[in-house]
């Protein structure tokens, strides 16, 4: 198929484009610089300009590839780049739901064969639903109260109607994705490497991790598994709580867990984001996905951080 990446240029979306072209899909990334996109992939990728609002025109990038196509939408304002002021929260609101809404127009517009939309999301879908305790959080729970968990909500409605033009939507609900040269391990890294790591909070609270290697195979397994609709979560089988993450990072990197970082510490200085992404524990587990025959190459903690830190 010809597939459409937007946010294509990201942590994430730079992997996917290259797994897709590697399946032998015709990749296509929108950008508000094709010129610096086309350069980023060596040529290899087709970068199509896009501003990300006007659906007119991402429906003509739809209108000028021929049969089967499918969009993966991996756009938004990065949520753990800074404290969530009240500006900040308006953009990681306004940056998913204004290019999910442009997609669900452009595909409404457009003559294209569009067959399937794969829409991103988070497992903060589950909010506050994701308490202390044992329950597994599965893709038939509703949404819970909390920021994230809005967002989440309000990302995925966004491009909920184009079901209505018969095409195939899949939302996925990514965990904490682990990898090099990007996302949220680089953060966890420089104190461990000091020999002061250690779980943040109480340490007792559910971490939703997932190798990239899954996380991309994962969404590609989205785009071409033609019976693969609704909430899918993309996270590991083997989630385990901060704690153990943090012991099995330290052995990882021959350093000690040791150094508990207190809840209001974190919160004096991250504010409600402390609460949010770091505190609240969230057993995500990928049921959907299991059950459609996906197979992860990491579903345990200790295999991936192994292949992480030695690549």
């Amino acid at each position: 198929m010809r597939v459409i990446i937007i946010g294509g240029t990201g942590f994430i979306g730079r992997r996917l484009c290259v797994t897709l072209k590697e399946k032998g899909h015709d990749v296509v990334v929108t950008s508000r610089s094709p010129e610096r996109a086309e350069r980023l992939f060596s040529g290899h990728v087709t970068a199509a300009g896009w501003d990300g609002a006007d659906p007119d025109a991402l429906a003509r990038v739809l209108d000028a590839g021929h049969g089967p196509q499918a969009v993966v939408n991996l756009a938004g304002d990065n949520i753990a780049s800074s404290r969530w002021t009240q500006q900040k929260k308006a953009r990681i609101l306004d940056s998913r739901v204004r290019v999910g809404g442009a997609l669900a127009a452009a595909v409404a517009k457009a003559d294209a064969q569009v067959q399937a939309v794969v829409q991103g999301s988070a497992v903060g879908y589950y909010g506050a639903q994701a308490s202390a305790d044992d329950k597994e959080l599965a893709e038939d729970l509703p949404a819970g109260p909390g920021f994230l968990a809005e967002v989440c909500t309000q990302w995925e409605t966004a491009v909920a109607g184009v079901a209505e033009y018969g095409v195939r939507v899949a939302y996925a609900r990514t965990g904490i994705v682990l990898g090099m040269n990007g996302g949220v391990l680089e953060r966890f890294l420089p104190p461990f490497k000091m020999y002061v790591g250690g779980p943040l909070g109480g340490g007792g609270q559910w971490f939703p991790w997932v190798h990239v290697q899954d996380e991309v195979g994962a969404l590609a397994f989205l785009v071409d598994c033609e019976d693969a609709q609704g909430a899918f979560n993309l996270s590991a089988p083997g989630v385990v709580r901060m704690r153990d993450f943090c012991k099995e990072l330290g052995r990882a990197l021959d350093r000690p867990s040791w150094l508990n970082v207190p809840r209001f510490a974190l919160r004096l200085a991250m504010g409600e984001m402390a609460d949010e992404m770091i505190l609240s524990s969230i057993r995500a587990v990928p049921r959907r996905l299991v059950e459609k025959g996906f197979v992860f190459r990491y579903p345990f903690l200790q295999d991936a951080l192994e292949d992480i830190i030695n690549d």
